[in-house]
């Protein structure tokens, strides 16, 4: 069986090049699910378990942490993050910190209403 030439490497090389071109232009954009000015949720977490601890409840740990837009609930963009004690209490002794998301300032602490 012959072997028939093949005629797509011009286009590979092609894609290579597009891909190399958009990653020089694209470099040092702002990531839009990350934007400037904001701190990221693992900084949040740590902070309302460091908020947590100064408050005297030790022996918690960050279960879940969600953004909060104006409006939903609160006036400012937060943070809300649920803490559990450790072993997890199915969240009878759970609390939550908001945390402002521009600066990481408290909001409030609250304990889970059941």
């Amino acid at each position: 069986m012959p072997r028939r030439p093949r005629r797509f490497w011009p286009l590979y090389l092609a894609w290579i090049a597009l891909c190399a071109i958009l990653f020089l232009a694209l470099d040092g954009l702002e990531d839009p699910s990350r934007p400037e000015g904001r701190i990221l949720s693992i900084e949040a977490g740590t902070r309302a378990l460091a908020v947590a601890r100064a408050r005297g409840l030790a022996g918690y740990e960050v279960v879940h942490v969600a953004r909060a837009r104006a409006g939903e609930g609160g006036a400012a963009d937060r943070w809300v993050v649920l803490l559990d004690s450790v072993p997890h209490t199915s969240l009878a002794r759970a609390v939550v910190v908001e945390l402002r998301t521009s600066d990481g300032r408290v909001l409030g602490v609250r304990r889970v209403q059941r």
